[in-house]
């Protein structure tokens, strides 16, 4: 055995590991990088320790404070990210390779660390509103609320992008508030547990938060309950074992699995020769073979094309593939580093042959295949391979068998609907691609195509200019596809996070709704003082508070002018006898002037601790306001972010949503919409929450219901 270091894992806050085992190489020459460490960690210590100490320490802080640490670890992963770079060199990544797994990692933690400070609320519960009248009266409603789910995350994870694959589950998992264990592929298990090192080392992650399993999952499985959840990425076929495990199918534990998939690239009717989507396609297609040497779950296997231009395509791809400098990405002018492991290199060459009984060979080895570098013939290096379907609607070859390295299929097809059939004997993909320059082309394929592939890029000369590519999923968007791609969804932004927390229905009086919630609730008791709601500091300001303004009475004058003012002179605000006609039998106000209106009634004009209003949602208006209707407005604090930011000028400050009822003289609502305000604190707040329960009680008191529309 050499003297190469034992890889170890971490459980229960400590790295176990002495003896090595399984020998992990480096795919450039094949020295010994590493050992897998031979002793079994106690996967009930692990799990009773995540349940214990993980779930305690996240729920002692909230949405806002996770999503703040979240930042805070990406910050410390990027300045120390050159030694990650120096290692995933050994896993034949050049350095553009590694920047998708370093960089793209880190982007996701950053991506989220964002998500959760602007759509997350401060504690650690989500309300799913608006609320729904259950009742005839307003004594009645329900709604829904997300909480995190009190269990434990397992993510089982592919060789491809150790780093990168890691981090986009750890990130929303965090920020739900779900403590999570690891388990990386074995072959490159080494990059991530230097990743997961550099994260323990930053002091940022809360003990039990993130444990790590080099090797075997053993008997994890077993130990999950039905408040645990299981992800994985790797091949369908694995994926199809887990997801039948005994105990996850007792418990009802949600798996979801994100397989490899035979992902297809579609070239539009439309697109001939020498124009700039022909060149698109034949620069996404050779991309998608060489980046990573082709493993990636999202790398295009099947190059779908008109028959008319299947030469064409094929003479340009090999043209490309031929200036491909494969070898040690450490010289200059390499562009397409070794396989992952030796392992890799020996499936990828049994799958080829595999396809090659179902197609012909356009350019492989033989074609000048030779990787520059010292020692590279113990390297695990694979030449760009490009196949061409014999009969591209024969049962079998690249529409059921997958190598996963620099391969691709060409296949012929005479008319569009022909070629989304095509498409779709991949059993459901991850992504697919349509490069068209027809609009038409791609309202009809994209509808069609959407029912077998989980993300689809429609590629033309003016996406080109910003897009990231068929291959480049991004944690705003989902990540995941049906069928063979394994049914799941990873990534998508706060479709992520809710992933790890539970929906429940709660039904109850508003004013209860509002209480749990924390969140004022239409219909629910308010808070009215002698203190207008705008005098409040963040800090002093509660749920609930609210003001019923003094009332308005529209006049013409109003419109005249609102509409002098606005250039807004839309006949229903001017036209007497053609808003007689319409269905409102009337001339009626403008719906801004409304709103106008309306701040005019509830703001506080002197200096104050409310900032700035930066927006509206919900904005709806219900009914018309006429000349000679009397307006009133309820502007009422919904809802509290602490964001733990401060101004320019080193203020700090919250987020304050109001919720604004506008009606007319006879209690109808006329508008309504919530308004977001900055709104500056009395004192910063603490760095560190203590541990408090999953709903803090709002503390709303009882003078007044909001059906009241008069003092």
């Amino acid at each position: 055995m050499s003297d190469a270091p034992t890889l170890q894992s971490f459980i229960a806050g400590r790295w176990i590991g002495q003896h090595g085992a399984q020998a992990l190489r480096s795919a450039l020459d094949g020295h010994v990088l590493a050992y897998s460490h031979e002793e079994r960690p106690d996967f009930a210590e692990a799990v009773d320790f995540a349940r214990a100490h993980g779930l305690a320490e996240l729920m002692a802080m909230d949405f806002q404070q996770r999503a703040q640490r979240l930042k805070a670890l990406a910050l410390y992963l990027a300045e120390h990210k050159e030694q990650l770079y120096a290692l995933s060199h050994h896993s034949g990544a050049t350095r553009a390779d590694s920047w998708i797994d370093i960089e793209g990692g880190n982007a996701t933690l950053f991506s989220y660390a964002g998500i959760g400070s602007r759509e997350l609320p401060s504690g650690n519960l989500v309300h799913e509103g608006p609320a729904i009248p259950l009742g005839k009266q307003g004594h009645f409603a329900g709604s829904h609320i997300l909480v995190p789910r009190a269990g434990v995350a397992v993510h089982i994870n592919a060789f491809n992008f150790p780093i990168w694959g890691m981090l986009e589950k750890f990130a929303p998992t965090f920020l739900a508030g779900m403590p999570c264990i690891v388990k990386p592929a074995t072959a490159t298990s080494y990059l991530t547990e230097a990743v997961v090192r550099l994260m323990h080392a930053s002091g940022l992650l809360p003990a039990g938060s993130l444990q790590l399993v080099i090797g075997s999952t053993g008997d994890l499985l077993d130990r999950l309950q039905g408040q645990d959840v299981v992800t994985f990425t790797g091949s369908a076929d694995t994926a199809a074992k887990l997801r039948v495990t005994p105990n996850l199918i007792r418990h009802s534990v949600p798996f979801t699995a994100e397989a490899d998939s035979l992902n297809c690239a579609i070239l539009g009717p439309d697109v001939n020769p020498g124009s700039e989507e022909f060149e698109l396609y034949l620069k996404e297609v050779v991309r998608e073979m060489t980046t990573k040497a082709g493993q990636k779950c999202t790398a295009i296997r099947r190059a779908i094309v008109p028959a008319k231009h299947l030469d064409a395509v094929a003479s340009g791809l090999r043209e490309r593939l031929a200036k491909v400098v494969v070898g040690d990405p450490s010289l200059e002018g390499v562009r397409m580093g070794a396989l992952a492991s030796h392992d890799q290199q020996r499936d990828v060459g049994e799958r080829v042959r595999a396809l090659l009984q179902s197609c012909d060979q356009l350019f492989g080895a033989s074609d000048g295949f030779a990787p520059r570098g010292e020692g590279v013939a113990e390297g695990a290096f694979f030449a760009p391979t490009l196949l061409q379907a014999r009969d591209p609607h024969a049962d079998g070859g690249a529409h059921d068998i997958e190598a996963f390295g620099p391969v691709s299929t060409l296949m012929a097809y005479h008319d569009l609907d022909e070629a989304l059939a095509l498409a779709a004997r991949g059993k459901g993909s991850l992504v697919a691609s349509l490069v068209t320059a027809d609009r038409a082309v791609a309202a009809k394929a994209i509808p069609v195509a959407a029912a077998w592939h989980g993300r689809l890029l429609v590629l033309d000369s003016e996406a080109a200019k910003e897009s990231t590519g068929h291959g480049s999923p991004l944690p705003q968007l989902k990540h995941g596809g049906p069928g063979r791609a394994g049914g799941g969804e990873e990534l998508g932004g706060l479709r992520a996070v809710k992933h790890y927390l539970q929906r429940a229905a709660v039904q109850g009086s508003p004013s209860m709704l509002s209480a749990v919630t924390g969140e004022y609730v239409r219909g629910a008791e308010v808070i009215e003082t002698e203190v207008h709601p705008f005098r409040r500091y963040f800090d002093e300001l509660r749920i609930g508070e609210s003001l019923l303004t003094h009332r308005r009475t529209v006049t013409e004058a109003d419109l005249v002018n609102f509409g002098c003012l606005s250039g807004d002179h839309f006949y229903m605000h001017f036209d007497e006898i053609a808003a007689k006609a319409s269905q409102f039998g009337k001339r009626i106000a403008h719906g801004y002037f409304v709103l106008s209106a309306a701040a005019g009634l509830f703001v506080s004009p002197g200096e104050g601790p409310v900032l700035a209003n930066y927006g509206l949602d919900t904005l709806r208006f219900i009914n018309p306001v006429g000349i000679g209707d009397t307006i009133q407005a309820r502007l009422t604090c919904k809802r509290k972010i602490d964001q733990g930011r401060t101004s320019p000028l080193g203020q700090p400050q919250g987020v304050v949503a109001w919720d604004v009822e506008v009606t007319n003289q006879l209690g109808e609502l006329v508008a309504s919409y919530d308004i977001l305000t900055l709104v500056l604190k009395k004192r910063l707040r603490p760095v560190r929450a203590s541990s408090r329960p999953l709903v803090a009680p709002t503390g709303i008191p009882r003078p007044c219901r909001s059906d009241q529309r008069s003092r």
